[in-house]
């Protein structure tokens, strides 16, 4: 498999291929690009910044804070979604085109892409880890749904729905004692007697839509057990990075423990922009109560936390702070959320900084939401500015 910077008109054989495999009938030339200033909003900056630094012409989203400059699934998912936001397709379908020729063999509605990309120790360019990550796999899907309503491009919810099908069978198992439950990967989260679960991998809006596209799916009960998962794990009121189930119930992940970090942000960032309307709004802020009051008194999001024991070290990187506008926002911290935003950095220094992946793409999430670039409806429809 060929670098990013070899083979100009190989990889674009291999995109077009990938692209034309879910429906887009124009070439790239071609194709209409629409910016985030449609409809008077302004163009999305900090997405920008982002794209400029660590997305290959070809559609690759580049971890630069990592030393072998990888490719995860996980950042081709976020990058496809923060297009589609920014209503840009030409960009869209050039992510979606790597992601299907690199990571998912050429048809993504028939392989879950693998997880991880980059260079052997033979200096090649492949695949890996071909494992799936299902985080990924549900943000790739749910992007997929979205653009094909927003942009009327039905060829993508063939794909879409050929993903969830796959993670029906490949990632969903019935845990006893519990039902239907997500598990983080098709391969390696099941012991002897025990399965490990990512709360961070299960937001509340993908799980609606999929319930309404998805008709054969569990979607529904996996929401209802997702909702009793943060309700279990989170005794001081702050979510766990990694948690475990067996029959008896949810217990401390025996491989990572009760730590609460870079994995648990993302849990207070979908609950915040989770729809108020949505039967699980209410109850899982109240589950996940801990950073409200950390926030009120410091001002600062915790780096981590036992959730056992409530101990809390550390001050989490710019990124968290983004994380928690929405969920301040959802618990009637306008004012403290709108202080936090004013802190976080500004166009001029995240251009001039090295990129930091994780933080950018959390800032994205955050303050995209704050800046209302986007919202999710209680059916978990998409409903970005431009739309």
């Amino acid at each position: 498999m060929a670098n990013s910077a070899e083979f100009p008109s190989l990889r674009r054989r291999r995109l077009m291929q990938a692209i034309a495999a879910v429906g887009v009938a124009a070439s790239l030339p071609n194709l209409r690009a629409a910016t985030g200033s449609a409809r008077g909003k302004a163009a999305w900056l900090e997405w920008g910044i982002l794209a400029d630094s660590s997305l290959s012409s070809d559609g690759r989203m580049i971890d630069r804070s990592a030393s072998d400059l990888r490719t995860t699934s996980e950042g081709q998912s976020y990058a496809l979604f923060f297009a589609l936001v920014s209503n840009d397709q030409a960009q869209f379908d050039r992510i979606l085109g790597w992601t299907v020729d690199n990571l998912a063999g050429g048809d993504m509605s028939k392989r879950l892409p693998a997880w991880l990309w980059g260079r052997d120790e033979a200096g090649r360019w492949r695949v890996l880890d071909d494992n799936p990550a299902s985080d990924s796999d549900l943000w790739l899907a749910y992007t997929l749904i979205e653009a094909a309503r927003l942009w009327r491009r039905p060829a993508l919810l063939e794909v879409a729905k050929g993903m969830l099908a796959q993670v029906r069978e490949l990632e969903i198992v019935d845990l006893p004692g519990l039902g239907p439950m997500l598990l983080p990967g098709a391969q390696g989260f099941v012991e002897d007697d025990y399965w490990r679960l990512n709360p961070s991998y299960l937001p509340m809006p993908l799980l609606r839509r999929f319930a309404g596209v998805d008709t054969r799916g569990p979607w529904p009960t996996i929401a209802r057990n997702t909702l009793r998962m943060l309700q279990d794990t989170a005794p001081k009121g702050f979510a766990p990075d990694w948690t475990a189930w067996r029959s008896s119930g949810f217990f401390a992940d025996p491989v990572k423990g009760a730590m609460g970090s870079y994995d648990a942000i993302r849990v207070y960032l979908w609950a915040g922009m989770t729809d108020p309307r949505d039967p699980a709004f209410k109850p899982t802020l109240a589950a996940l109560h801990g950073p409200l009051a950390r926030l009120r008194d410091q001002a600062t999001m915790v780096e981590r936390v036992d959730t056992r024991a409530g101990t809390q070290t550390g001050t989490g990187p710019y990124g968290f702070t983004a994380a928690v506008l929405p969920y301040l926002q959802a618990q009637g911290e306008s004012a403290l959320a709108t202080r936090l935003r004013a802190t976080l950095p500004e166009v001029a220094r995240l251009r001039a900084d090295p990129p930091a992946y994780y933080s950018h793409n959390l800032l994205l999430f955050g303050s995209g939401w704050f800046d209302r670039r986007y919202r999710f409806r209680a059916d978990g429809q998409l409903r970005p500015s431009w739309a």
